[in-house]
């Protein structure tokens, strides 16, 4: 199967087309993968880690480890899935590395860490208002704990399904659910002053 082969796999997620692919190290593919993902996982690490530079490393580090591991997705699952388990499982090594620290203290670093691009062209005023709330949903989101910051962006940013969710997290989907709720109840607050 050659590279075109694979970039239709990719484009319709046939995800045992990709494990083969990556079983073999396939560059093109790789590279076909890192074109579609990297603006997601950038983000994400991003919102986890609240650091720039920290979540450029880890970036790095996650298509290191899709490299190099790449023959141990079996295709029984999105890539996408594993890719943001490979991801958030660098973080926790990253942190246990640093110091015994939960997840939690990972907001307190940088401030509005990414800002978005406007592809619509408002009008100037539209661009102010539009990123008002946007620092007032980021600076909202940081001051969530990370178990549910982290819920909330699998959820509706990365678009995951509840059980994808489970399988990054590797938790319940229970357990999933209520994070989610309660972030979006935190988040709300949040945005609303800090009123009870």
């Amino acid at each position: 199967m050659g590279a075109t082969s694979f970039f239709s796999a990719l484009m319709s997620d046939d995800t045992q087309a990709l494990a083969r692919g990556l079983r073999r190290r396939d560059p093109e593919l790789l590279d076909g993968l890192i074109e579609r993902y990297q603006y997601r996982l950038f983000r994400y690490l991003l919102y986890i880690c609240g650091n720039r530079e920290t979540a450029e490393d880890l970036f790095q580090e996650t298509w290191v480890r899709v490299l190099d591991r790449g023959h141990q997705f079996d295709g029984k699952s999105k890539f996408e899935t594993w890719l943001f388990t490979i991801a958030r499982n660098l973080v926790i090594d990253m942190q246990r590395r640093k110091r015994p620290l939960s997840l939690d203290t990972l907001a307190e670093t940088e401030q509005n860490p990414l800002q978005l691009a406007d592809t619509n062209d408002p009008s100037p005023l539209n661009l102010v208002f539009a990123r008002e709330e946007e620092a007032s949903v980021q600076a909202s989101l940081l001051g969530l704990p990370a178990i549910y910051r982290e819920a909330l962006l699998l959820r509706f940013q990365e678009d995951l399904k509840l059980e994808e969710i489970a399988a990054v997290l590797d938790a319940p989907l229970g357990t999933v659910k209520s994070r989610i709720y309660r972030g979006l109840q935190e988040l709300r607050r949040l945005l609303e002053g800090g009123k009870a």
